[in-house]
């Protein structure tokens, strides 16, 4: 099995935006574990042109007590830089078993105030344009 290191992100609730506008506010937190499923999907849809691709990937992760108690809110796991939507959670003694699916579009953390970067510190910047 091939150990991870991964992003896992967990919705804290939602927050006004104002104007009515209201959006989960989403917390990523880094976690170690195992890939016990590596597999891949591509499914061809009338509706798109494009196929869409998704995993069938089971990771476990080293659970702290935060995961612990907020598993139920689990929305993605970034592995290799993609952020996969998170289908199902399964409770394993100190382990937490994640089930992957398709990519996940929904909102992320907002990146600390010292890693956005902007273009005045030539951080945050296209790579290999």
């Amino acid at each position: 099995m091939a150990k991870i290191s991964a992003a896992v992100g967990f919705n804290e609730g939602t927050v006004d935006k104002g104007a009515g506008v209201w959006a989960e506010q989403i917390v990523e937190k880094h976690y170690y574990g195992e890939v016990l499923r590596n597999t891949r999907l591509l499914r061809e849809s009338d509706e798109t042109p494009n196929e869409d691709i998704s995993v069938n990937n089971s990771i476990s992760i080293v659970a702290d007590p935060y995961a612990n108690m907020h598993y139920f809110a689990i929305r993605f796991v970034v592995m290799s830089g993609v952020p996969w939507r998170v289908e199902e959670v399964e409770i394993q003694g100190r382990r937490l078993l994640l089930r992957l699916g398709g990519v996940y579009s929904g909102p992320r953390a907002d990146p600390p105030a010292d890693e956005a970067g902007d273009a005045s510190s030539g951080a945050g910047g296209a790579v290999g344009v």
